[in-house]
C-alpha cells in the first residue's frame, strides 16, 4: 500500500472514529434520553462512567440510580457527580423502583457477573466495564442469561477505539503484508502504575481475576481484534518474585508504615484530594485500604507473566507482561508472509525523553478526559516489506488523554452516534468479553496444572 493510499484510508477510519457506532445499539438514541443506572462508584465509575456523562452526555442519559455498598462513598460520589438522583445500597431495591433501561457495571471485577446478570433478568441492557467477569463459570453464565433474555452486554475495551490502534487495525485488515503468522506482544507496567495494582483489591486473585484477567483481557481483546481469529489454546508461565512476600520492608498501609522515608514503593495518599474522599473517608465504612502495603504478604497475584497463544488460523502470539519496568508501554510486531508491521507505545527512549516525573504521570493523563487536544506527536507504525531494504513510516497523531483518545471515541459511539457504521467492528459484546478474560482463565490453568489449556475446555462461546 502506497503512502497516498495509506492516508486517504485513515482520513476514512479517522471521520469513523469521530462519529461512529454499530447498528447492533442504534436503540439507544430514538430521540429521548435513556433512563441508566450505575453500581459501583469507584474511581472509573464515579469519573467516566459517573461525572464525565452527567458533565457531557446529558442530552442522551438520565441518571435515575446510583447503587455501592458503601454509604459514604456513595454520598460522596452523588455529590461529585452533580447526579439527580436516588442513591441505593440494595441493587434489587434499585432495578425495582427506578427500572432503568441500561446498567453500568462498575464494581469489582470478581462481582460483575452478579450485576451483569440480574440487570437483564430485571429487563435491562449492560454496559460493563473489563473485565467482563473473573472465571470459568460466571462467564458462562453470563452468556447463557444473555441467550435467555435476549438483552444486549456492550464491554468496554476502549483501546480499541484509539486511532493508533485503529490504524494498525486498517493495516492487518488491508493485509498489507500479507497472511499474518506470528505475533511479537510484550507488554510493560511502571514501578508507579504497576505497582499500583498490588497496592489496591487487584492484588488478590478472588477479586481481579489477576493481572492475566484484569490487565490482560485489554490486550487480549486488541490481539483478537487485530487478527479477527478466535484464540484456541494457552500454554502460560508465571511468578511472584518482585512485590508481595519478596520485599525486606512492610506496613499495614503507607499513611501508618515506618519504612515511608526509604521504601521507593511509598505512596502519599494524602496528596490525592479525590482519593481521600472517595476512600480514606469511607473506610469505616467496608474497612477498604486504599494504600495498601505493596509487600503484603498475602498477595497471591503474578508479577511476571508470559504466555503462547494460539489461534484457529494458525496464528502463534509469544505475549508477556512485566509489572515493575522503569517505563510504560508496548512493543508489537506482526510477521507476514510478505513483511512485518511493529509499532510501540510509550518507549520514552525512542524519542529521545525520560524523566521520572513524565512516568509518574503517564498513568494519570492516560485516566483523564474531558480535555481538548491538538495533538503535536505522533505514533509510528513501521511497514516492512520482504526483499526490500526500505521500510514505511506511517505516523498516526498521539493522543494522551482518556486512554489514547479512546475514550471519547467510544463514548461517542455509544452515545452520540449510535446509527452509524462499524466497519472495523470497533463495539464489543459478550463474545468478545468472553474471548478476552478466557486467555487469561485458560493462563492461569496452565500455570497452575503444567500443560497447554484450551479454552473450549473452559466455556462454550
Amino acid at each position: 500500500m502506497q503512502r497516498r493510499k495509506f492516508l486517504q484510508n485513515s482520513a476514512l477510519f479517522s471521520a469513523m472514529l469521530a462519529s461512529g457506532q454499530a447498528s447492533a445499539f442504534a436503540r439507544w438514541k430514538n430521540g429521548k434520553r435513556k433512563r441508566v443506572a450505575l453500581v459501583g462508584t469507584g474511581i472509573r465509575g464515579s469519573s467516566l462512567w459517573g461525572k464525565n456523562l452527567v458533565d457531557n452526555y446529558a442530552e442522551e442519559v438520565d441518571f435515575v440510580g446510583l447503587c455501592d455498598k458503601n454509604a459514604g462513598r456513595l454520598a460522596y460520589v452523588k455529590d461529585y457527580m452533580a447526579a439527580d438522583c436516588p442513591t441505593y445500597a440494595d441493587f434489587d431495591e434499585m432495578m425495582r423502583t427506578t427500572k432503568p433501561e441500561w446498567v453500568i457495571v462498575t464494581t469489582m471485577d470478581s462481582t460483575h457477573d452478579i450485576f451483569i446478570v440480574k440487570a437483564m433478568e430485571a429487563g435491562a441492557h449492560v454496559i460493563t466495564e473489563k473485565p467482563m467477569t473473573t472465571d470459568a463459570d460466571k462467564c458462562q453464565a453470563i452468556l447463557d442469561t444473555q441467550k435467555r433474555t435476549g438483552k444486549e452486554v456492550l464491554v468496554t475495551f476502549n483501546y480499541r477505539h484509539s486511532p493508533h490502534n485503529t490504524a494498525v487495525k486498517q493495516l492487518l485488515h488491508d493485509q498489507r503484508v500479507g497472511k499474518i503468522t506470528s505475533v511479537d506482544f510484550h507488554w510493560y507496567l511502571n514501578v508507579y502504575h504497576g505497582a499500583s495494582y498490588f497496592r489496591r483489591w487487584h492484588g488478590y486473585v478472588e477479586n481481579g481475576g489477576s493481572l492475566w484477567v484484569h490487565k490482560a483481557t485489554h490486550h487480549f481483546d486488541l490481539l483478537n481484534w487485530w487478527l479477527d481469529a478466535t484464540p484456541v489454546q494457552v500454554t502460560a508461565y508465571g511468578a511472584l518474585e518482585h512485590y508481595g512476600k519478596n520485599g525486606n520492608m512492610r506496613g499495614d498501609s503507607c499513611r501508618t508504615c515506618a519504612h515511608k522515608k526509604e521504601c521507593p514503593y511509598y505512596w502519599d495518599i494524602t496528596k490525592d484530594k479525590k482519593a481521600m474522599r472517595l476512600y480514606v473517608d469511607n473506610e469505616q465504612h467496608d474497612g477498604y485500604i486504599r494504600d495498601s502495603c505493596v509487600f503484603r504478604e498475602d498477595i497471591d497475584i503474578w508479577d511476571k507473566m508470559s504466555a503462547q497463544i494460539l489461534y484457529d488460523n494458525g496464528v502463534l502470539v509469544n505475549y508477556s507482561l512485566t509489572t515493575y519496568s522503569p517505563y510504560e508501554g508496548y512493543r508489537i510486531g506482526f510477521n507476514g508472509h510478505e513483511g512485518r508491521i511493529d509499532t510501540w507505545e510509550d518507549i520514552p527512549y525512542q524519542r529521545g525523553k525520560y524523566t521520572t516525573a513524565e512516568q509518574e504521570e503517564l498513568h494519570a493523563n492516560e485516566m483523564s478526559f474531558g480535555k481538548e487536544e491538538v495533538p503535536t506527536e505522533f505514533h509510528e507504525i513501521i511497514v516492512h516489506d520482504n526483499f526490500n531494504p526500505d521500510f514505511e513510516r506511517v505516523k498516526v497523531p498521539k493522543y494522551r488523554y482518556g486512554h489514547g483518545g479512546g475514550d471519547k471515541r467510544m463514548l461517542d459511539y455509544l452515545f452520540v452516534n449510535p446509527d452509524a457504521a462499524d466497519p472495523l467492528s470497533h463495539m464489543a459484546g459478550t463474545r468478545d468479553g468472553a474471548l478476552s478474560i478466557l486467555i487469561g482463565i485458560a493462563a492461569r490453568k496452565s500455570i497452575a496444572e503444567g500443560r497447554a489449556v484450551r479454552l473450549d475446555e473452559l466455556v462454550k462461546v
